[in-house]
């Protein structure tokens, strides 16, 4: 099949690398997952900026070379469990399935998380589940993880969440304001937890039991 979006999809690659994306199966696997296949179509001719774009239901498709920092951060090995926190559009989840051996993945909006299943589906892409729910809570079924991804941020780090990680399990998570958070890496060894920061970013609003309440604070949309 003619694919279209080759062209864009490798400058994007080239702009990721630029951005100081250096892992090669990161690299590999945001090339074999395209992208425009997630993304609504009616801002698909934006699939390979990089920068977020908006899914419906007040959500977006992160930045791909923010996606692709998460992943290089965490150091994904083919062995790992993965618990995926807003699961969106699906293609995330779609490159995690590229580089781990088993991705949980927890969506909110129901919405979403019945087309990013169909198109995962569609894509035969086995080693995912996705549950419907309160990603604060986290998916206690499959525990521990190796590796936690936050796709939005929240006030602090959810409790669950910490109780979820293996022991040497890494968590990524945007901690902070409803608009500005700081992106930071937890890291298990044994009962505690090390913290480091990685960037400044903006995520959408952890919202749960664990997160942000649905009411946004006064002054605040």
């Amino acid at each position: 099949m003619n694919d279209r979006y080759v062209g864009q999809r490798r400058a994007l690659l080239g702009t990721m690398q630029e951005r100081g994306i250096r892992d090669l199966n990161v690299l590999r696997a945001f090339d074999t997952v395209h992208r425009h296949e997630f993304i609504p179509e009616a801002v698909r001719h934006r699939s390979y900026e990089d920068a977020p774009v908006p899914i419906g239901f007040g959500q977006t498709a992160s930045q791909p070379s923010l996606q692709a920092l998460y992943m290089q951060v965490l150091e994904l090995k083919p062995s790992d469990r993965v618990l995926e926190i807003g699961t969106g559009c699906g293609f995330q989840t779609a490159v995690l399935a590229q580089l781990a051996d088993r991705v949980y993945s927890v969506e909110r909006i129901r919405e979403l998380g019945v087309r990013a299943r169909e198109k995962l589906d569609a894509l035969r892409m086995s080693n995912v589940a996705i549950l419907v729910g309160d990603g604060t809570i986290g998916w206690s079924r499959y525990a521990p993880y190796d590796a936690i991804l936050v796709a939005a941020g929240g006030p602090e780090i959810p409790r669950p969440l910490l109780e979820q990680m293996a022991d040497g399990g890494r968590m990524l998570i945007p901690v902070g304001g409803r608009d500005m958070q700081q992106l930071v890496l937890v890291t298990r060894r044994g009962d505690d937890y090390e913290q480091r920061p990685v960037t400044d970013c903006t995520f959408v609003p952890l919202l749960g039991r664990f997160g942000w309440s649905t009411e946004a604070p006064p002054g605040q949309r």
